[in-house]
């Protein structure tokens, strides 16, 4: 028998009142607390708290307070990646964010999913798919990456992008739904 956490990194239905669950989510919301309070601390305090959290944090990796995750753990950023205030990270699935990537304020990424079907939405159950972000991206202010994404590396998301496909390396993508830069 697999554990709600177990189903939730797998992509699987899970319940996420669970207890397990429920402790880890706290843990981050304290921790948050904590790290949300460092705005005058320099980028090396700051990184010295992000690694008692996420699962990776490279060399020179910089994330501006206020940062906001579920859970903090199923987060890896790459040496020299920065995410400017305001980023919201719904980790129920890994992110991984490539080395050198630019993240503007405001941005979002969101792994949790919900059922499309009433009844199971009721039932109270969600799933989760990872994102990953390659090295050297671009993401403008206040775009938001669904669940499922892949962004190759040095893409360009366009700032309010709606990233609902994945991004070929190289690629510049605008609008809601983000597509390639001058298609209707």
């Amino acid at each position: 028998m697999r554990t709600e956490k177990q189903k939730m990194l797998a992509g699987d239905a899970y319940r996420p009142g669970d207890p397990e669950l429920a402790r880890d989510a706290q843990r981050a919301r304290e921790w948050m607390v904590r790290y949300n309070a460092t705005l005058g601390a320099s980028p090396a305090e700051r990184r010295v708290l992000l690694r008692e959290l996420f699962a990776s944090v490279g060399e020179g990796a910089v994330v501006r307070p206020p940062f906001h995750c579920d859970y903090g753990q199923h987060i890896s950023i790459g040496d020299g990646a920065f995410l400017n205030f305001n980023c919201v990270i719904l980790d129920v699935a890994p992110v991984a964010i490539g080395a050198l990537t630019q993240v503007g304020p405001g941005v979002q990424f969101l792994t949790a999913d919900h059922p499309r079907d009433p009844a199971l939405r009721r039932a109270g159950v969600e799933s989760g798919r990872p994102i990953t972000v390659g090295a050297n991206v671009w993401i403008g202010g206040g775009a938001l990456i669904l669940p499922g994404i892949t962004v190759g590396d040095d893409a360009i998301i366009g700032a309010g992008a709606v990233v609902t496909r994945d991004v070929p390396a190289g690629a510049t993508v605008v609008g809601n739904p983000a597509r390639p830069r001058g298609t209707p």
